[in-house]
């Protein structure tokens, strides 16, 4: 069975960066593509950005467009999510999560094959 392990969070101020990481073991990750999601505190989960299985394809949501970047390296088994120019409104518990057909670059919260546990982000002086 596939299982994601995040890692990455932290605290930063505002306009600093961080990079999570999303480790698979159980599978080769490149059957698989990569959502993003987030959930702060309160709120429902938010679609953040998406990768497919051979990089090829991305997608973000508006609220990140431009400020976060996704890619991967399939030979560590591992997907990345570079974060620059962080505000408070990002402040969430970031998670990673598997989709295959991997050639489907989704952000669709209820088609996931594998989650992993989150990783919590606050942006905050």
């Amino acid at each position: 069975q596939l299982q994601l392990v995040e890692s990455g969070g932290g605290l930063v101020q505002p306009g600093g960066s961080l990079r999570l990481s999303c480790v698979a073991s159980g599978s080769t990750l490149d059957y698989y593509s990569i959502g993003w999601i987030r959930q702060a505190p309160g709120k429902g989960r938010e679609g953040v950005s998406c990768i497919s299985n051979s990089g090829s394809i991305t997608a973000y949501a508006d609220s990140v467009r431009g400020r976060f970047t996704s890619s991967r390296d399939n030979a560590k088994n591992t997907a990345y999510l570079q974060m620059n120019s962080l505000e408070p409104e990002d402040t969430a518990v970031y998670y990673c999560a598997a989709f295959s057909p991997g050639t489907l670059c989704t952000m669709n919260s209820d088609i996931f094959d594998s989650w992993g546990q989150g990783t919590r982000v606050t942006v905050s002086l």
